[in-house]
């Protein structure tokens, strides 16, 4: 019921999350307008993360069946608001051709059995990951040939020889794969080995949430100035850092130790999040923002699927007993990997622009609405 519950979820933030994005990308014309727009939304929805966190601890003290039933309260009101407010845009012409259901099973299903495969392998033989792993890369390959022949592909495979918007996905992944991780790894050791209720766990975390007032504030100068590149680049360069920081974890470390990763943390997403949202929606015509959009929200789910699934493997695998020791060993390990995912982010910050023409030229524009 939980997987059944959390796939709903999914859907319904697959729906959403580009719609709203493309929804201002198509609104505000490209320029200093639309990156404070773009830059508004990162802090908004970075707020409600660490908002969430919050709320979470609070209805799990209660019971944690509140967490499923709490947001059917919070959207309720906001449908009709939606419905009245947002604009209706004109529907796409229907050509007759549908919907690329084989796309949709296959890329699913590719990505799923992916982090399968990394979340078991400390629990089955090395053969059984192989197999996983083939598969996944099997229905991969075979979602690539699908959209080469569909005549109304779910992806426009053109999209993707633009290598700066490749490159801003990529960093976009590992960003938020890095603070999953992260966030995993913290909220075990607060409440497993410190014995820190849910409510103080999530209040630990709100300073996270810094960079909802940063991001609309600061940011916005600091990319006007210094372009999104650097921006990025200096927010990685800050999330390393922080990451860093928390290595040395202890048995006994007091809140105070832990603050200036938090903060840190706060002031790397505000840097790099919305920053990298204007990014991966730069230059892209706005047929295809939608397109975009879902693009870059695959991403972020992906990488937050990917960097959760490696930290448990490792620490399953570096946790050699029940002891608080033990325990502290396999966190410890598993906090390797958001200082290697931020690397990665800084690495493909720095190997190129994140700037680019537009990308719809070479090819027909995506069947998709923006919307």
């Amino acid at each position: 019921m939980l997987i059944v519950a959390r796939f709903v979820t999914g859907v319904s933030a697959g729906f959403l999350t580009p719609a709203a994005l493309s929804i201002i990308t198509t609104t505000f014309a490209g320029g200093a307008v639309r990156n404070r727009a773009l830059l508004v939304y990162a802090g908004i929805a970075a707020g409600g993360v660490s908002l969430g966190m919050v709320v979470g601890g609070l209805l799990t003290a209660l019971s944690w069946r509140w967490v499923f039933f709490a947001p059917v309260l919070a959207a309720t009101p906001l449908l009709p608001l939606a419905l009245r407010l947002v604009p209706a845009g004109e529907p796409p012409a229907r050509d007759g051709r549908g919907f690329d259901v084989a796309g949709a099973l296959s890329i699913t299903g590719g990505m799923l059995l992916a982090v399968y495969a990394v979340v078991m392998a400390p629990e089955v033989s090395v053969l059984q990951t192989a197999a996983t792993a083939l598969a996944a890369a099997v229905l991969l390959a075979a979602f690539a040939a699908i959209e080469r022949r569909s005549a109304a592909p779910l992806v426009r495979l053109g999209i993707l020889r633009s290598v700066p918007l490749v490159r801003a996905n990529v960093s976009a992944a590992v960003l938020v794969g890095s603070y999953m991780a992260f966030q995993f790894v913290v909220v075990l050791y607060l409440q497993q080995v410190r014995g820190w209720s849910s409510v103080e766990t999530g209040l630990a975390l709100t300073v996270v949430g810094l960079d909802a007032i940063l991001a609309p504030t600061l940011t916005p100068p600091l990319v006007a100035r210094f372009g999104t590149a650097r921006v990025i680049g200096a927010g990685f360069a800050v999330a390393i850092l922080a990451y860093a920081l928390f290595l040395p974890l202890g048995l006994d470390w007091t809140y105070w130790a832990m603050l200036p990763t938090m903060a840190l943390i706060g002031v790397a997403f505000a840097l790099a999040y919305g920053p990298l949202t204007i990014a991966a929606t730069d230059g892209v015509d706005d047929e295809e923002q939608g397109l975009a959009g879902g693009l870059l929200n695959v991403s972020m789910q992906f990488g937050a699927a990917l960097g959760l699934a490696v930290a448990t493997a490792i620490t399953v695998a570096a946790t050699d007993g029940t002891s608080a020791q033990a325990q502290l060993d396999g966190f410890r390990a598993a906090l390797a990997v958001p200082v290697a995912a931020a690397a990665i982010g800084a690495v493909a910050t720095a190997t190129g622009p994140l700037t680019r023409r537009r990308v719809a030229d070479d090819a027909p524009a995506s069947r998709l609405s923006p919307r």
